[in-house]
C-alpha cells in the first residue's frame, strides 16, 4: 500500500511506520520535524498540519491507499485535515484514546458501546481537556471523511522509543537501586500494550478498510503491579527494593495519581482503570505481547541512553521527586 501517516517519528506513530516499512509499504510522513527524527525509507513531506497551505501542498498531485493520523488533538484541526485529504485516500485511520470516554477510568466495563464526551467535530482547543477533544477529533473523521473511517482507542501504552515516561521512568528509577517506593496493591490487575502490537492491528485494518471504533486496550489482567515491577527488577538486573505502600497512605501524602508514581491510580475512586473491555478488537485480530517482553524491550533500548538524555514526557513531568520519595518512606516506616 501507499501509506500516508501524519505524524509518524515518535512512539505510536514511530512504531506503526516501523511496521509499514517491514511490510513492504511505501511510506509518506507528515510532521514539523521537531518532535522526532523519520525511518530511513520513507517520504518525509515537513509542514504544519494547522497550516491549510501545508496540507494543500501536501496533497497536491498525490493519491494514497490509507491515511493514519497519530498526531490529532483538536477537533478543528483533525477537521481541516479531513476535508483537505478526502478525494486523495479511500481510508482514514484516526488513532485516538480511551479517555473520549467519560466513564472511564470511574465505571467497570468500558466499551465501544458507552457514550462518548459530547464535543464537536469543529471545536477549538478550548472547548475541553484531552479526552473531550479526542471525542470531537473522532466525530471530525467519522463525519466528514469522504470514504471509510477507523478510530482506533488505545488504553495505556507501552514499549519501546515511548515518550510519554511511564515505564522509562520506573526502569530508570528501579536501576538505580536502593529502597523504591511501590505503590497500592502489587496483586492488582493491570492491562497494558504494546504500541507495536497497536501498529499491527491498524495496519491490518487499514489494508482490508475496515471502519468503526475499536478499543486497544490489551488483554484484561496480562499482569499486576508487582508483576510488572519485578519484570523491571529482572530485566535491569538490579538489587533495588520494592517497599509496597498502601493506596490510602500514599493519597494522605500527596502523590499525584499516573504522574508522580506512573500507572497508579488508587483502585478505590478508579475502580474501572484496568477493566475496559478490548474484546471487539481482539475478536477482529489484536494479539498483544506479554507485558514482560515489552519491559524487556524498552530497557534494551533505553539502557544504552545516559539519564540526562531520557525525555519523561513533552506534555507533563513522570515521576516522583527523591526527596518527597524517601520522606514517604521514612512516614511508612514509622506508620509501620
Amino acid at each position: 500500500m501507499k501509506i500516508l501517516v501524519i505524524g509518524g517519528s515518535v512512539f505510536l506513530g514511530r512504531a506503526i511506520v516501523d511496521e509499514a516499512l517491514r511490510r513492504g509499504h511505501e511510506v509518506t510522513t507528515f510532521n514539523r520535524g521537531r518532535s522526532g527524527t523519520d525511518l530511513p525509507g520513507v517520504e518525509a513531506v515537513r509542514g504544519d498540519r494547522e497550516s491549510t497551505d501545508d496540507l494543500r501542498r501536501l496533497a497536491d498531485g498525490r493519491q494514497w491507499d490509507a491515511v493514519i493520523d497519530v498526531c490529532g488533538f483538536v477537533p478543528r484541526v483533525v477537521l481541516e485535515s479531513v476535508r483537505t485529504l478526502s478525494g486523495h485516500a479511500p481510508h482514514y485511520t484516526f488513532i485516538s484514546s480511551i479517555s473520549a470516554y467519560p466513564d472511564w477510568p470511574d465505571k467497570p466495563g468500558v466499551d465501544e458501546t458507552f457514550p462518548r464526551h459530547e464535543c464537536p467535530p469543529d471545536a477549538d482547543a478550548e472547548f475541553g481537556d484531552y479526552g473531550v477533544l479526542k471525542a470531537g477529533c473522532e466525530r471530525a473523521v467519522e463525519e466528514h471523511f469522504d470514504g471509510g473511517a477507523l478510530v482506533v482507542q488505545p488504553g495505556l501504552i507501552l514499549g519501546p522509543h515511548e515518550n510519554v515516561g511511564r515505564l522509562p521512568w520506573w526502569l530508570t528509577r528501579i536501576s538505580r537501586g536502593g529502597r523504591v517506593l511501590a505503590p497500592g496493591d502489587p496483586a492488582f490487575p493491570m492491562q497494558l500494550i504494546d504500541a507495536r502490537d497497536i501498529a499491527a492491528f491498524t495496519l491490518d485494518h487499514a489494508a482490508k478498510g475496515t471502519t468503526g471504533r475499536y478499543m486497544t486496550g490489551g488483554v484484561q489482567g496480562n499482569t499486576t503491579y508487582g508483576d510488572w515491577l519485578n519484570d523491571c527488577l529482572e530485566v535491569t538486573g538490579s538489587d533495588a527494593e520494592l517497599v509496597w505502600v498502601d493506596d490510602a497512605f500514599l493519597v494522605d501524602q500527596g502523590v499525584q495519581m499516573w504522574t508522580e508514581l506512573p500507572l497508579w491510580a488508587p483502585k478505590a475512586d478508579n475502580p474501572g482503570v484496568w477493566t475496559h473491555t478490548s474484546a471487539k478488537a481482539i475478536a477482529a485480530g489484536l494479539t498483544c505481547r506479554p507485558v514482560r517482553e515489552t519491559v524487556r524491550d524498552t530497557w534494551e533500548w533505553l539502557k544504552d541512553i545516559p539519564e540526562e538524555r531520557r525525555s519523561f514526557g513533552g506534555r507533563m513531568h513522570h515521576g516522583i521527586d527523591p526527596d518527597k520519595e524517601a520522606r514517604i518512606l521514612a512516614a511508612w516506616d514509622a506508620r509501620s
